[in-house]
């Protein structure tokens, strides 16, 4: 299993929220590109990225910091919030993204998810973030009536291999994952699963890497001490095996 480590931008700076919440906001690192090569150095392959300021408003603000992410961290890069648009989402590919995650783009335009796949094969990934079973948008403010698990089981037929799978209620608060999610979610074929949220402890780790997991998003428990990350890469590496 894949160890992503997360930076999340707002107002340029490197932030986590808590469940979610865009009041209860805490900032890490000025410097998102500092972070970035210090994950390398500890043996990241992978970063993760989320621009909180498009996820909530649509503008991609923070393009030109993600854009140099891209190009001088030595990391591939996932990048969510604000790709709402083949435009959007084709401006971040060209600036050297790996893959560009649907969020809300993903339940409101589905036709935009499918044709964005068939374009950009395996570039393409959706985001699914659950408040209580069900998907939220706009930023997780907007929980629809969409269930979670049914629309990550029809993501394979419309050409996506990868689904960021987020249980709100567990991001920033280093309470552990939702296991029993993810174990449901690993039945679905064809299917990428990257868990996101509540990852705090090795043991968190190794559990989601035993279960097949493709990767795992690690944020505030790198900021706040509880996981080093080059530990947790090779536990991922070692319970996998």
């Amino acid at each position: 299993m894949l160890i992503f480590p997360a930076i999340d931008l707002r107002f340029g700076q490197v932030v986590r929220l808590s469940e979610g919440d865009y009041d209860r906001m805490t900032v890490y690192e000025a410097d998102p590109l500092a972070a970035a090569r210090s994950y390398r150095e500890a043996g990241a392959k992978w970063l993760h990225a989320v621009d909180l300021d498009a996820a909530k408003d649509g503008d991609q603000q923070n393009f030109n910091r993600i854009a140099r992410l891209a190009r001088e961290s030595g990391l591939r890069l996932e990048v969510g919030g604000g790709a709402r648009s083949e435009e959007s989402a084709r401006r971040y590919l060209d600036a050297g993204v790996s893959r560009v995650i649907l969020g809300t783009a993903a339940v409101e335009q589905p036709e935009l998810m499918e044709r964005l796949a068939a374009l950009y094969p395996g570039k393409i990934a959706a985001g699914v973030d659950a408040r209580d079973g069900f998907v939220a948008i706009h930023g997780w403010r907007t929980v629809t009536d969409l269930n979670a698990y049914d629309f990550v089981r029809s993501l394979p037929d419309r050409g996506v291999d990868t689904v960021i799978y987020t249980d709100i209620s567990r991001d920033g608060m280093l309470s552990g994952p939702n296991f029993e999610a993810y174990e449901r979610l690993t039945a679905v074929k064809g299917l990428k699963i990257v868990a996101s949220g509540g990852v705090s402890t090795l043991d968190d780790v190794k559990r989601l890497a035993k279960m097949g997991l493709y990767a795992a998003i690690i944020g505030k428990a790198i900021y706040a001490g509880s996981i080093d990350l080059k530990q947790a890469i090779q536990a991922a590496g070692e319970a996998a095996a």
